[in-house]
């Protein structure tokens, strides 16, 4: 594949990851930091995300098992996903991420889960997306500058 059709795929890929409200502006803040001395800085910001917070979801899971559920500590522990998701842009993670954070507030167990559920849907999904992401931008070369999305 050549590289300009690479980039052209890239910039579609990236772009559908804004359409469909995977990725808010931070990202692209996060890209306008990417320079010469460091072309992964991005990749790498991603990377210790999903390394960090896999074991806030382990925590998370175990809190969310105990009865009576300690709304407190979930709502900590919510606190730091979300500042963390919300650093990279994650913004359907941050999204499910604030939803869970507010039915710690009324007490809402179930809503809880199920909101816990449904934002672990959206934390795999995005990392598979990230991941096809980061790939093709490895095949595509370094680009030269960061893009906002139309």
């Amino acid at each position: 594949m050549d590289r300009n059709n690479s980039r052209r795929q890239l910039a579609a890929m990236k772009q559908s990851l804004f359409d469909q409200g995977h990725l808010d502006e931070q990202f692209i803040q996060l890209e306008e930091l990417q320079d010469d001395a460091n072309p992964n800085f991005v990749e790498e910001i991603v990377t210790l995300y999903y390394r960090d917070s896999s074991r806030l979801i382990s925590s998370l899971e175990q809190t969310l098992e105990r009865n009576p559920l300690d709304f407190n500590k979930l709502d900590t522990i919510m606190h730091q996903f979300k500042g963390s998701s919300s650093s990279i842009g994650a913004k359907k993670v941050k999204a499910e991420s604030t939803l869970i954070r507010e039915y710690c507030r009324t007490g809402n167990a179930e809503g809880c889960r199920k909101s816990f559920q449904q934002m672990k849907k959206e934390y795999v999904a995005l990392r598979k997306r990230l991941e096809n992401y980061f790939q093709l931008a490895r095949q595509a070369g370094p680009m030269d500058r960061a893009s906002r999305p139309k």
